[in-house]
């Protein structure tokens, strides 16, 4: 296909742009691909994303059970609701306690593919991990790409592996009911996008998806927003770490272990972390268990600009994830020069480098590792200013959106020009 500019479509299921690695994927690639000059549309269930100017937002509402309950449960949808199938599907399996809304929303799109001409609309679909079956359907009518950032089958495995109630296990089980859909679809699809090497290996192994149909082109860093601040004194006793998922795989109780250990020798040592724990995972109950409840500072929610101040006086970013397809927050310290300590789970290596250089890679799942390589570059400034300036260098080379887009319309033109035509 020619080089013309492209009518892209975007597929979120949730297009939150603030909290997690998936909705800022969708907002800075969609921000590039427009700056490129290619038309793009995202269509996204609640929360809705915030794009940039040029970039259109298509509607595809899900029930939205949750919306502001603060604790209080589910809401009760009106009889008018549930006389839509897909909406009725939707209700019956949150309420047996799974997690249907990228299914469901795969279906909307479906529909509107199928009804109201959305078809003719696009030269090329790109789906961000919403892997319905409804997505097979689409994919008859337009080209079809889709990014796996990693298999969710890891993050089922790691919370089964963290508790021991058996009625947990089950709701755990229950709530991931919606994955063997989505590798079913997985197998099918020609053109999948992925975001690291350990991402690309782990998605062939667990899905049984052969290797050469994966392609991995990476993420990339927002270089605008995550910069260094001069004129920001480091704090010698600030780290910091996110929080955008609390769940076990994020590996925060690592840190806390780490950090109860730490505080014996720095006693000012203080950890801010940019989220807020969830009450159904304990975190902050095993923070007051720990006895942390001073030296550990949750955020909420804050813009990316507060984000960024945090980094300026931050000494060290710390990542103890049990696994990453990629690593946003090691990536958005190193772009604000912030020397990181990361585990070396999943793609977590391939954005921080080569231990020493950026930061320290440790085992995941070792509360004493982190607490050793903490202390060592806690006591090494000079070192730490180091490895802060070449994190910098080292996003600015590897992770900028630009090249991302790039590759991603490669990846595009690809599809189009294997597509079969319409079915």
């Amino acid at each position: 296909m020619s080089e013309q500019a492209l009518r892209v479509g975007l597929l979120t299921y949730r297009g939150n742009p603030r909290c997690g690695g998936q909705g800022v994927y969708i907002r800075l690639l969609a921000r590039e691909l427009r700056r490129m000059g290619h038309q793009v549309d995202v269509w996204s269930g609640q929360p809705y994303p915030e794009l940039t100017d040029g970039v259109g937002l298509k509607e595809v509402p899900s029930m939205d059970l949750w919306k502001d309950r603060h604790g209080a449960g589910m809401r009760l949808p009106r009889l008018k609701e549930l006389r839509d199938p897909i909406n009725r599907a939707e209700y019956t399996d949150t309420l047996l306690g799974g997690f249907p809304e990228p299914i469901t929303f795969c279906d909307r799109v479906a529909r509107e593919f199928r009804t109201n001409g959305a078809r003719d609309a696009y030269d090329v679909i790109h789906d961000n991990q919403c892997l319905g079956p409804g997505l097979l359907e689409v994919a008859g009518y337009v080209p079809l790409v889709a990014t796996i950032h990693h298999p969710i089958t890891r993050d089922r495995r790691i919370a089964l592996d963290a508790t021991r109630n058996p009625f947990k296990k089950y709701g755990l089980k229950r709530w991931y009911s919606f994955i063997p859909k989505q590798v079913e679809v997985a197998r099918k699809l020609d053109n999948i996008i992925t975001i690291s090497e350990a991402a690309a290996t782990d998605i062939a192994d667990e899905f049984k998806i052969e290797p050469g149909r994966i392609r991995n082109i990476g993420n990339g860093i927002d270089l605008e927003l995550f910069r260094p601040m001069a004129g920001v004194e480091r704090d010698p006793n600030m780290l910091m770490t996110t929080l955008s998922a609390d769940a076990p795989l994020k590996g925060f109780r690592f840190l806390a272990d780490a950090l109860a250990e730490l505080l014996r020798k720095r006693p000012q040592l203080e950890l801010t972390v940019i989220g807020s724990p969830l009450p159904k995972t304990r975190t902050a109950e095993y923070v007051r268990d720990l006895g942390l409840s001073d030296a550990i500072h949750f955020t909420g929610r804050v813009p990316g600009t507060r984000i960024v101040e945090l980094y300026a006086r931050s000494s060290l970013a710390i990542v103890p994830s049990l696994y990453e397809g990629f690593g946003f927050p090691a990536g958005e310290a190193m772009a604000c020069e912030v020397p990181v300590v990361s585990t070396i789970a999943g793609g977590l290596p391939e954005v921080v480098g080569p231990d020493g250089e950026c930061g320290s890679l440790v085992q995941p799942g070792s509360a004493t590792a982190l607490a050793t390589a903490i202390d060592e570059l806690l006591g090494a400034p000079e070192k730490r200013r180091k490895m802060g300036r070449a994190g910098r260098r080292r996003v600015e080379e590897l992770f900028g959106w630009r090249d991302v887009a790039g590759r991603t319309v490669d990846a595009y033109r690809t599809a189009i020009d294997r597509w079969q035509g319409p079915c």
